[in-house]
């Protein structure tokens, strides 16, 4: 009787351990979903400040209409790699996808700046220069904010791979997420030395 009483502990011992594992995996990945939520907010703000910039624009800039397409074509690309992995954050895919998205938005609007400075009426003008103020305080936002979701991003994925939280995470399905990844194009520029 004592053996059956054992037995019948450590399979309760057990299923108590499964089960904090488990809990412990959905709060993880609720706080990264929830992080994923804060960089939504904060694209959104961006997505929604760069017509306003273009068709700001539009008036200064009659022969560049090039570059402003080119800028909106990103954007709305970003827009939709947006919604897509607001659907699901915890599809890496998804998340890859985005990251490339606002990668190629990010040089979009670092093309529109360099040729916004041939145009003094433009940089003279109180509304781009605001536009332009409000999107640089939107990146540094979405910068915090992807730094959070990274991080809670690696805490979820660690936790998911330790032994034996593995063979919890791989039976239920508990996938790896992917980090968000946006490249400044300044950043992979060399800096430029001159005497």
């Amino acid at each position: 009787m004592s053996t059956t009483l054992i037995g019948l502990a450590v399979i309760v011992a057990l299923l108590v351990y499964l089960v904090f594992i488990y809990n412990r995996l959905v709060t993880l990945r609720n706080q990264f979903k929830n992080g994923f939520a804060q960089i939504d907010v904060q694209l959104q703000r961006r997505h929604d400040l760069i017509p306003n910039l273009v068709e700001s624009a539009k008036a200064y800039m009659a022969h560049e209409r090039d570059t402003l397409t080119e800028v909106m074509q990103a954007r709305n690309n970003a827009v939709s790699a947006q919604k897509d992995a607001a659907r699901d954050p915890a599809d890496g895919g998804k998340i890859k996808k985005l990251g490339g998205a606002e990668n190629m938005l990010t040089q979009a609007l670092a093309n529109f700046y360099a040729v916004a400075e041939n145009y003094p009426d433009l940089k003279a003008s109180q509304t781009v220069q605001q536009l332009m103020e409000e999107l640089s305080s939107t990146e540094n936002r979405v910068a915090f904010a992807r730094q959070s979701y990274n991080d809670t991003v690696m805490t979820y994925n660690t936790y998911r791979e330790q032994f034996p939280n593995n063979f919890v995470s791989a039976f239920l399905a508990f996938k790896p997420s992917e980090q968000l990844e946006l490249e400044s194009p300044q950043a992979r520029q060399a800096p430029k030395v001159t005497f």
